[in-house]
């Protein structure tokens, strides 16, 4: 009889539970942006972010609290700015980040070098890849990034809202007259972005068509015969105020060239849209007025 009553209550806990329950603690499988599958641990809260903007969007994701290590200039949102630094673009501190016992990296795939990526994997520490070449990719990544840190309620608002935004901002200028533009961040050789650059997307938003388009590269380079042959309507110079002014200098030096006729080399410096976080649609807002002031100035009298 005490036998009995012993093996009753362990009966019942047999049927109560379903056969081959997963542990509490299991591991669970993600996808990236790039469609790839990670497996990262149930307590998924220890993250290193190795790029600006996808720090900015494990914040935005809710997911801040998660953030213990990131690069140099993570600086959205001023949260940010109190993590530990591990590297920067160049150069990334391996004992650092081993130290910080992560259990996950999130890299951006434009931003971070895939030798770096492989070797971060073959430390065994799982890697989510964020990939974003067009503003409406945003808010589905911010999605994702909710998905991988728990946080969907967090990011799936902040997506929703940034969609909002953006609507808004292509609605505005959808009809505008199309301008032509040279978007130049380097000089000798001038440095561009090709058409799977964000910025690309940024200026097809704005009504906006960048010259150099029809590359591939993210950030080529190209001549200035080159440019002159294309004879942008206007030229958008990404440089701090003096090497800014040494470029428009240099292109007055061609004065048939239809930008530097009409007087449209404008200068445009924002931090958000290079780190490619969820500011860069306010980035882009920016953008947009600066190419609609270009509009509205009035060429040489005929």
């Amino acid at each position: 009889m005490k036998r009995t009553r012993l093996l009753a209550p362990l009966g019942a806990w047999l049927l109560a539970t379903p056969p081959f329950a997963a542990p509490a603690n299991a591991p669970r499988e993600v996808r990236d942006d790039t469609g790839t599958a990670v497996t990262v641990p149930a307590d998924n809260c220890r993250i290193v972010s190795l790029a600006p903007g996808t720090t900015a969007m494990l914040f935005a994701a809710g997911a801040g609290k998660c953030v213990i290590g990131t690069i140099a200039h993570s600086k959205e949102p001023a949260e940010a700015a109190a993590v530990r630094v591990v590297g920067d673009a160049e150069t990334l501190d391996f004992e650092q980040l081993l130290a910080l016992r992560p259990t996950v990296v999130v890299v951006a795939v434009d931003v971070v070098q895939r030798v770096r990526i492989d070797r971060i994997r073959a430390l065994g520490i799982p890697v989510y890849q964020v990939h974003v070449t067009a503003l409406a990719q945003m808010p589905e990544s911010l999605r994702r990034l909710g998905v991988l840190t728990g946080t969907q309620s967090a990011a799936d608002a902040r997506a929703a809202a940034l969609g909002g935004e953006l609507d808004a901002v292509a609605a505005k200028y959808r009809a505008r007259t199309p301008v032509s533009v040279l978007y130049q961040i380097w000089d000798r050789p001038i440095y561009t972005i090709g058409g799977k650059h964000l910025i690309n997307d940024a200026l097809q938003i704005c009504g906006a068509s960048n010259i150099f388009a029809d590359l591939e590269t993210a950030a080529p380079a190209v001549t200035r015969e080159a440019a002159i042959v294309r004879d942008p309507d206007l030229i958008l110079i990404s440089a701090p105020p003096a090497p800014a002014a040494e470029w428009q200098a240099e292109w007055r030096k061609f004065p048939t060239v239809r930008a530097v006729r009409d007087g449209r080399i404008l200068t445009y410096l924002d931090e958000r849209m290079d780190r490619m976080g969820p500011s860069v649609v306010d980035a882009t807002v920016s953008l947009c007025e600066l190419v609609e002031r270009a509009r509205s100035t009035p060429g040489p009298a005929n």
